[in-house]
């Protein structure tokens, strides 16, 4: 995610309270009016699309689009934080009434959501040919979506370790920023449920895509001893950078797009893939329930995984480009960006990450309050 977006990656559970009303494709019935207006609203992050060097205002890879497809394209950067969003749409997809966007980009865990409470329209794979060949196999049959009807990534990232080599040396493991002495206080996890607890689990030798409720409440005891030990000194969102930075933790839980800004700063500082594996994630572009351009949604879609339109979008954003082919194509715009892991890891990292499973109504519930009670949140 761009900065800003990271602070909320996973975000936390909406209060309790309903949901709001589940739909289903026969309860809500969506009319597409593509052919005759060509137009469509596309919502996003900050920072999280492509700038003209001399015009901030201007975004060449949707005006290539535009000009190509002949639709006229509204972006708006009104996505700061998943739940925030959940917030404003909600009221509109629960009662079957349009958000006035053809396309948002939400995390994993939101999108599963949406896709539970039946908010989501399904997509017409005869009009993604270019994401039925070029999308990563990692990235396919994820478990919230597993015949990849409803979400289709915008851009990926890892979550592993960080640290700073001018105050400690390499750090391989969770288990180490959990009990080793000399980061005892120097040491923050997320406050992410997600990324924090898929790392615990595979420490403890869980698979975070498919556990029980007792591995996880066995993760989660391991944790709370690095709370209890005083090993951890807090929980964060992306405020862990500046930190990072100025050596006050000397290593933590860490996105890998935050990873790739300060280390182009500060070499010291380093991302790890812990030797249990990864957290993978994604932020996902979905059509929403009464869009009236999806069709049009599919061409922009289908057109960011032309693996070049790919390649000048991640040369920009440096986030796990989700595109096969576009490695090949970003060597003609920056040859260095072609070998930074953190943009095209190698199969051997993507073979070390997880995407945490699934869960229901009443497990998010579950976990989360669980979460939060052992982090003191």
């Amino acid at each position: 995610m761009a900065t800003g977006a990271l602070a909320t990656a996973g975000g936390l559970l909406t209060a309790c309270g309903t949901e709001g009303t589940a739909q289903s494709a026969d309860s809500c019935v969506s009319e597409d009016t593509s052919a005759t207006d060509k137009k469509l609203a596309f919502s996003n992050w900050p920072q999280y699309l492509d700038v003209d060097e001399k015009d901030e205002s201007k975004h060449p890879t949707l005006i290539s689009f535009q000009e190509s497809a002949g639709i006229q394209v509204t972006y708006t950067e009104d996505v700061n934080d998943n739940d925030e969003f959940f917030g404003k749409v909600q009221n509109q997809l629960s009662g079957c009434q349009p958000t006035d966007r053809d396309i948002f980009v939400l995390t994993d865990w939101m999108a599963a959501r949406l896709i539970r409470l039946g908010w989501l329209q399904k997509l017409n794979k005869a009009n993604l040919p270019n994401v039925q060949a070029n999308l990563l196999r990692s990235l396919r049959a994820r478990p919230f979506d597993k015949n990849d009807e409803y979400a289709v990534p915008w851009q990926s990232g890892l979550t592993g370790i960080a640290y700073n080599g001018s105050v400690t040396g390499e750090v391989r493991t969770i288990d180490e920023l959990l009990t080793r002495a000399d980061l005892k206080g120097k040491v923050t996890f997320l406050t992410e449920m997600r990324d924090t607890m898929g790392l615990m689990l595979l420490s403890s030798g869980h698979d975070p895509s498919n556990f029980t409720e007792a591995q996880f409440d066995d993760s989660l005891e391991k944790l709370k001893r690095g709370v209890s030990s005083g090993q951890i000194r807090k929980f964060t969102g992306n405020d862990y950078t500046s930190e990072l930075t100025k050596g006050d933790i000397a290593a933590c839980v860490a996105w890998s797009g935050d990873v790739i800004q300060l280390s182009a700063e500060n070499d010291k500082i380093k991302f790890v893939a812990p030797d249990s594996g990864l957290m993978l994630w994604s932020d996902n572009m979905l059509v929403p329930n009464k869009a009236a351009h999806k069709a049009n949604a599919e061409k922009l879609i289908d057109y960011y995984y032309d693996p070049s339109v790919a390649a000048e979008l991640a040369a920009y954003v440096n986030y796990i480009c989700p595109v096969q082919g576009a490695q090949e194509k970003i060597t003609e715009i920056d040859p260095e960006l072609a070998e930074n892991p953190l943009i095209f890891p190698d199969d051997a990292t993507l073979n070390k990450t997880k995407v945490f499973m699934a869960l229901d109504e009443a497990q998010e519930r579950s976990y989360s309050t669980k979460f939060q009670q052992a982090i003191g949140a």
